[in-house]
């Protein structure tokens, strides 16, 4: 049984990622936070831990020393970056440098799975496509400077200090559950929202004519279990598909199921300063070395995101609770 802590265990992966390990039954998972929320449901062990509180980081791994580190935790939402870059670049980069400075204290040190993000690769030329990991950082967001920072610390803790790190670059990922801050959620949840009669039946949208490289969330949390080797250390993985998907397609596809007819309608608010076109990651690097191939088609990610949006929207008269959970305990260290 392996012990394995995972950083932002309330946010949209690391719920997903809880699940996974505990179902194979080889892990024991516990879960960090920055605040009480749900985490998710086979959770046993939730502690209230604010990255940016460095002792209280660093007594929780003493206490807890696990073998492996999921680093999640981070403000992921990229508008959001903008309105707030200070905050944005303060929470990802120096919780990420509380969290390597408690790694460094323990002996052995665990492994630290680093989750950065496509985003830290920014501006992207035709030419250079697909991406690979050896693609210059050109960040076009705060969120996107903070991504690479974090990248690029991962890879100097593990030069300097010799701490066995893990390097990951998602690409977008998506499915049921996740907030609808992000596009394509928030256009199912629109969608739902109009079928039950909440809402007219508008879909607002922002940018259509951008091409993004797409997983569905399980498929990467698969990805994140299996990079979990210490014979990985020191290595950087790109983790996508290998396919564009028009944004407009995938609108089209979330119109075609749902059960009313709904309009278009470009909304100002929801347009970025800027944007990249076209963004196709190449994970060849981790398919050589895992195996790991994504199998979830992203049509089937589509409904099932729409369907959780219905569930969830749906006046229920059971009074049950959220399929997330109960909320967290606070770390009493």
């Amino acid at each position: 049984m392996r012990r394995a802590l995972i950083t932002g265990a309330t946010g949209f992966a690391g719920r997903y990622l809880a699940d996974r390990l505990a179902a194979t039954g080889h892990w024991e998972v516990i879960g960090l936070s920055a605040r009480p929320s749900p985490p998710a449901s086979s959770l046993k062990q939730h502690l209230v831990c604010d990255l940016m509180n460095g002792e209280l980081v660093r007594r929780t791994l003493a206490h807890w020393h696990p073998e492996v580190i999921f680093h999640l935790a981070a403000v992921s939402y990229v508008p959001r970056s903008f309105q707030d870059p200070y905050g944005t670049i303060a929470n990802n980069v120096l919780g990420q440098v509380n969290l390597l400075e408690a790694v460094r204290s323990l002996e052995p040190p665990p492994l630290v799975v680093i989750v950065s993000s496509s985003d830290a690769y920014g501006l992207v030329y035709e030419h250079e496509l697909p991406v690979t990991e050896s693609q210059p950082f050109r960040p076009l967001s705060p969120y996107g400077v903070s991504k690479a920072t974090q990248d690029l610390l991962g890879l100097q803790y593990h030069l300097t200090y010799g701490l066995p790190i893990v390097r990951v670059r998602p690409f977008t990922h998506i499915g049921p559950g996740q907030s609808e801050r992000f596009a394509l959620s928030g256009f199912a949840r629109q969608i739902a929202e109009a079928e039950l009669g909440m809402a007219p039946p508008v879909l607002l949208v922002g940018e259509l004519d951008v091409e993004r490289d797409l997983l569905d969330v399980r498929d990467v949390v698969r990805a994140y279990e299996l990079l979990a080797e210490p014979r990985f250390s020191g290595e950087v993985f790109n983790l996508a598909s290998g396919v564009s998907w028009s944004l407009r397609a995938l609108v089209e596809r979330l119109l075609s199921l749902a059960r009313i007819p709904l309009r278009l309608e470009r909304d100002p608010a929801r347009l970025r300063p800027i944007d990249v076109r076209v963004l196709r990651g190449d994970a060849t690097a981790l398919r050589t070395a895992t195996g790991w191939q994504p199998t979830i088609p992203i049509e089937q990610t589509l409904e099932d995101m729409l369907e959780y949006w219905r569930r969830t929207l749906r006046p229920s008269r059971t009074g049950d609770r959220s399929v997330f959970g109960e909320h967290g305990e606070r770390s009493p260290l």
